[in-house]
């Protein structure tokens, strides 16, 4: 992915939740097409799984590439929720199934810690082969596997039998289901939390009109 020059983001608690949010609904969206069709498009892919490697960005901005438009997928599926808009529902589950699983691997410090032994070993893979080689793609997904997939709520993809068990796919799946963890524990970070959606809506919407 080409280096995208840094475009601040407005310097709020609600936009900051937006764009977390906005990489967890693009999780979503990603492993629905992926289930669905096998393929997607490089720049949403490549901004998730930099950022799942990103344990220690230098800024806010750098941990999805540096503006907005890296996160565009998430912020159009955000945007439908927040305007009542009709959005595509199995992506809404696997969503704020992403929040749900989230909020369970905080109170599991042990958890907390087998993933980040993973992602610290999965690091030294990237600067080896590059961010999104299979070979690191492939980890990302054992890590979720061993980690988030041992928990008894769990997310259950839905798409094409084929496509799901065609090579490397279920490891792109859990690489990306991992992604949107990534970003459901940033936006917990920025405050953010599930009853305020619904009391904090108009804060939200006026945070995506800013980000444009």
């Amino acid at each position: 992915m080409n280096t995208t020059p840094i475009h601040r983001a407005p310097d709020t608690p609600a936009a900051r939740q937006a764009l977390a949010l906005a990489g967890v609904f693009q999780a979503a969206s990603l492993v629905d097409e992926l289930a669905r069709t096998g393929q997607v498009e490089p720049r949403p892919w490549e901004t998730l799984i930099r950022a799942t490697l990103d344990t220690d960005p230098e800024s806010f901005e750098a941990i999805y590439g540096g503006h907005p438009n890296n996160l565009r997928r998430g912020l159009e599926v955000l945007e439908a929720v927040v305007g009542r808009r009709q959005a595509n529902p199995v992506v809404l589950r696997y969503g704020f199934s992403l929040l749900l699983l989230m909020s369970k691997l905080r109170n599991d410090n042990a958890m907390m810690s087998t993933l980040g032994q993973h992602l610290s070993r999965i690091q030294g893979q990237a600067e080896h082969f590059g961010a999104t080689h299979e070979n690191v793609v492939a980890s990302l997904g054992e890590a979720y596997q061993e980690t988030l997939s041992t928990l008894k709520t769990r997310i259950v993809v839905q798409g094409d039998p084929s496509i799901l068990q065609s090579r490397m796919m279920p490891e792109r799946v859990r690489a990306i289901l991992l992604a949107g963890i990534r970003f459901a524990l940033l936006w917990h970070q920025q405050g953010g939390r599930r009853w305020r959606l619904v009391l904090q809506r108009g804060a939200l919407k006026n945070a995506l009109d800013q980000l444009g």
